[in-house]
């Protein structure tokens, strides 16, 4: 669908045919396109544009993937659908794996996930052969491969909170990019991006050109200085706001 570009809110209409476009061709579940609508409304509130507290949360988060030793980035459907490109290109940037990792688990959707990312120049993608169970999950989430059973700091996009809950669990750090900042996710996350994927990932792969030539002190200062729980609640206190406008 052409979107008129006189249209107020073409960027985000076009969203959604992508996503819409990605159910079609069995990349996204259907309950993905829910859970898209849903973070739309979050990002209405915040003005449909990366706020201060985002770009605080973005080069946090880079700073932590630079610093890891073996970073993935999990990704699920709609991910895929929405930026397998810049998905490709910051885990490039990042020295780091991609990992397929879904709720709504078939093995079509996983092909049909891993394909789309290796077309977007992926040289190899992590999760479709599962060799460990994450403990205290019981959904397909808990299945995963070395890549992530590995990693020190995972990325997690667009992701439910059991799993950043149990990585947690069990000794790894958690990045998360979503627009709720009420989800699990987001709240047990070690550094939570609150702003949507198809401006957060552009604006990490930025901050990668940036912060990558900088020291480890550097970025060790970076995180330092940042506090994920002070940053949400300037978030909320954003959307709250928003309401009297």
């Amino acid at each position: 669908m052409n979107v008129p570009d006189s249209h107020p809110r073409k960027e985000s209409l076009e969203v959604r045919h992508r996503l819409i476009d990605g159910f079609k061709r069995g990349l996204v579940a259907d309950a993905g396109l829910i859970a898209h609508g849903r973070g739309e409304a979050f990002d209405y509130l915040l003005g449909e544009e990366t706020v201060p507290e985002a770009e605080a949360a973005e080069k946090a988060a880079v700073a932590m993937l630079l610093l890891a030793e073996n970073p993935v980035i999990s990704v699920n459907g709609n991910v895929a659908s929405l930026l397998p490109e810049e998905t490709v290109d910051l885990a490039k940037a990042l020295n780091a794996k991609i990992e397929v990792n879904l709720f709504y688990r078939t093995v079509e959707r996983e092909k049909a996930i891993s394909h789309e990312l290796h077309k977007a120049g992926a040289d190899r993608v992590f999760g479709l052969e599962k060799t460990n169970d994450i403990p205290g999950l019981s959904s397909e989430r808990a299945n995963v491969d070395s890549a992530l059973w590995n990693a020190d700091v995972v990325l997690v996009a667009l992701e439910d909170g059991d799993r950043s809950e149990a990585l947690k669990k069990i000794g790894k750090k958690v990045v998360a990019v979503d627009l709720n900042p009420l989800s699990r996710t987001v709240q047990v996350a070690d550094v939570s991006v609150v702003d949507n994927i198809v401006r957060a990932f552009p604006n990490m792969i930025g901050q990668v050109g940036i912060l990558r030539k900088k020291s480890e002190s550097y970025l060790k200062d970076i995180l330092k200085d940042f506090e994920n729980s002070k940053n949400l609640d300037e978030i909320v206190s954003r959307i709250r706001g928003s309401f009297g406008n």
